[in-house]
């Protein structure tokens, strides 16, 4: 484990050929997301301009890595039927896509042959594995994140992240 993880905007930086990310949480709570999870749950309205203050720099950043020929897949594993927070997740997806991203989800039940981490991860270039750690109920925990290089740790994700990949549905294929 690595207590100093640079940012993600530089591991970002620093991806020649890929990154992706896998989320298994049908919740969070993380604090930039809380304002327009109330707004959301009030009125049904999602910020989806790539050009809010909300999406900017997400939205540069993405724009900035693919156009380097890196290519960015997301896939989420969800439990159906889905919460709240996912509705609202799947809401913005789109912004992702303009971003650049590809993006997938598999419902939870289709998964249960695959061998998963316990934390979210973002796997770069296949060499490098950032974990994400959540407190219960979804805020970021102690400490946040966290690098594995150990190369059945970098296997174990990049073969997890394929095989929901591969049985994934294409975001503008998958109802909420």
């Amino acid at each position: 484990m690595q207590s100093n993880v640079p940012d993600f905007a530089t591991l970002l930086r620093e991806a020649k050929t890929s990154a992706v990310h896998l989320e298994m949480r049908d919740a969070y709570g993380v604090g930039d997301e809380s304002s327009g999870f109330a707004r959301w749950s009030r009125t049904g309205e999602r910020d989806n301009d790539p050009n809010s203050d909300y999406w900017r720099d997400w939205v540069q950043m993405i724009r900035a890595t693919v156009d380097r020929g890196v290519v960015i897949r997301r896939a989420r594993i969800v439990s159906e039927p889905v919460t709240d927070y996912i509705r609202y997740e799947h809401g913005g997806t789109n912004v992702n896509l303009a971003s650049g991203e590809l993006v997938r989800w598999l419902p939870r039940r289709l998964a249960s042959d695959i061998a998963l981490p316990g934390n979210d991860f973002w796997v770069f270039d296949g060499k490098l594995v950032q974990f994400n750690h959540f407190t219960g109920v979804g805020n970021w925990a102690e400490p946040p994140k966290e690098l594995r290089h150990e190369p059945d740790v970098v296997k174990l994700c990049s073969t997890a992240f394929e095989a929901v990949w591969e049985r994934a549905v294409p975001h503008e294929k998958f109802s909420v």
